[in-house]
């Protein structure tokens, strides 16, 4: 049998459908195509290998690696008139390293008055944190211990001692979190102006010491309506921590001592 065109049955060539043109594909898109295909298909041998051991310490997003802490107690927990600053006798600490991170001086700030106590510390251990805050939380009244908030340095290992002998409740901020601690970290920038970077924290005296923190007492501060922070603490009828008022004191700068230096200007 004869296959006979549509055409040649009497259908003109105008009623038969048009076939479409198929769209013509630049011969570059399809070499790109094909070779991706062959990736996408293939078997590296890296694949065929055995799988690669995960590593035990590998450090996963939001971990923290300066040292665990036994029994900490978040700064979330901590009481809402801690954060209104109304009722005083609750403090914010940290350590301000010297040179090399070779000598440390403990920092202790009262954040309703600002007050600010400095302990000596023989180097940066649980034990001279737990001798030198204890020493200078015990100089001041009772009433006036009830918290402490402080970083997740390894220092502060020694936290529940702490607490046991001076009374206060130490509360841990969040990782990598400094402005948990705003008014300590203000207040290490003031100190910096006498105690600069580079210097070799070791040869000041405790004596010495209470002389910088009764200088910083003594100041007037904007956000005391430029009271000074022993004024505003003197509203709460209690004693004063026993500090050095007189405004001299000396610095040691690269180890060598170099006299009488007068105070801070005004902030």
């Amino acid at each position: 049998m004869a296959l006979v065109a549509p055409a040649d049955r009497g259908y003109p060539e105008a009623c038969l459908p048009q076939r479409a043109r198929a769209p013509r594909v630049p011969r570059n898109h399809l070499q790109r195509h094909l070779r991706a295909a062959a990736r996408r298909t293939a078997t590296p041998a890296r694949r065929l290998s055995a799988p690669r051991p995960q590593h035990a310490h590998a450090r996963t997003r939001g971990d923290d690696r300066r040292g665990q802490i036994p029994d900490m107690v978040s700064i979330h927990v901590r009481p809402p008139e801690v954060n209104d600053r109304v009722m005083p006798g609750h403090w914010e600490g940290d350590f301000i390293k010297g040179a090399g991170n070779k000598s440390s001086v403990g920092v202790l700030v009262e954040r309703t008055s600002r007050l600010v106590l400095l302990a000596k510390m023989d180097d940066a251990t649980a034990a001279s944190a737990l001798a030198g805050f204890s020493a200078k939380l015990n100089s001041i009244a009772e009433p006036m211990r009830q918290s402490l908030t402080y970083d997740q340095g390894k220092e502060m290992s020694r936290h529940a001692d702490l607490a046991a002998q001076t009374g206060v409740k130490v509360y841990f901020c969040d990782p990598h979190s400094p402005w948990q601690r705003g008014t300590c970290e203000n207040t290490n920038g003031l100190l910096r102006q006498y105690m600069p970077k580079g210097t070799d924290l070791s040869l000041f005296s405790q004596d010495e010491l209470d002389g910088i923190a009764g200088s910083m007492n003594n100041r007037p501060r904007a956000t005391h309506a430029w009271h000074t922070p022993l004024e505003v603490f003197a509203q709460t009828g209690l004693p004063p921590p026993p500090l050095r008022l007189g405004v001299e004191w000396t610095v040691a700068l690269g180890g060598v001592r170099s006299g009488v230096r007068e105070p801070a200007p005004r902030r």
